[in-house]
């Protein structure tokens, strides 16, 4: 990369929050190699700072992210187009690992969807703690007008956040949910003017919060849906022993009978 070559991903810290922002607005912010890996890299560099608690990802300029990039593939036709225009390996090698690491990351996340998030780049929205839109974004599970279906977890996540029906008919087709109807329907928490700056409020809380026990929640009600009532109960038995041997439990614990406020370090 030339020093005139803007970086696909920014990286900001404010205060305990670090800001993330996808940054190829001339293409809505769709997904090139070199952006997934540096945005994998953004995240680690976030999650070895002890001084960050809390992420906010969002994209530059007028989207939030419109999924892949198609000069990725190479559709020209000739001998192993077939191959050459199969989007099996970037998934495998890059959307899927991106998902991956929001999903293990051990900070709490929220995501500022500041305009539209399309494919790819929705799933990768889900696949954040929680959701902040702006009052013109939208969510748009692009993949069946080319032929394919929701990747990078979208076909999970989707279910999972709006259950089956809604998950369904946005998959089959296509059609744009907008803020607010994502807001009723319960795909984000929150529309705000400047999603961005909401965002970074709402991380603001989170990072002076217990960060591990929020990270474990975070999996916990991930998990909910693969276990049985009484696996589950198991599993919350055995986090909250292991939280228990933590400085913010007996900090908060501490706290509440001094009747003072607690100072977490996330430790």
């Amino acid at each position: 990369m030339t020093d005139s070559t803007p970086e696909s991903v920014l990286y900001e810290e404010r205060g305990a929050v670090a800001v993330v922002t996808l940054n190829r607005p001339q293409a809505l912010n769709s997904f090139t190699r070199e952006m997934h890996q540096r945005l994998r890299a953004m995240l680690d560099r976030a999650e070895a700072a002890p001084h960050i608690r809390a992420l906010v990802l969002t994209g530059a300029g007028r989207g939030f992210c419109a999924g892949l990039d198609l000069s990725e593939l190479d559709f020209t036709p000739g001998p192993g187009l077939l191959e050459r225009a199969d989007p099996g390996p970037v998934i495998e090698e890059e959307f899927n690992p991106t998902t991956r690491r929001l999903q293990s990351l051990k900070l709490p996340t929220v995501v500022a969807v500041n305009g539209v998030a399309a494919g790819a780049g929705a799933s990768i929205a889900m696949a954040c703690d929680i959701a902040v839109a702006a009052p013109g974004a939208s969510f748009v599970q692009a993949f069946s007008k080319i032929g394919l279906i929701p990747d990078a977890g979208g076909s999970w996540l989707l279910v999972e956040r709006l259950g089956l029906a809604r998950a369904m008919a946005l998959a089959m087709t296509g059609d744009k949910l907008t803020a607010d109807k994502a807001l009723e329907w319960g795909l984000i928490w929150q529309v705000a003017e400047d999603p961005v700056a909401a965002a970074v409020t709402l991380a603001e809380k989170l990072a002076v919060m217990p960060t591990q026990a929020l990270v474990a929640t975070r999996h916990l009600l991930a998990g909910a849906g693969t276990r049985s009532l009484d696996a589950h109960l198991n599993v919350e038995r055995d986090t909250q022993s292991a939280l228990g041997k933590t400085h913010d439990y007996m900090e908060g614990v501490n706290a509440f009978l001094q009747k003072r406020a607690p100072q977490f370090k996330g430790e």
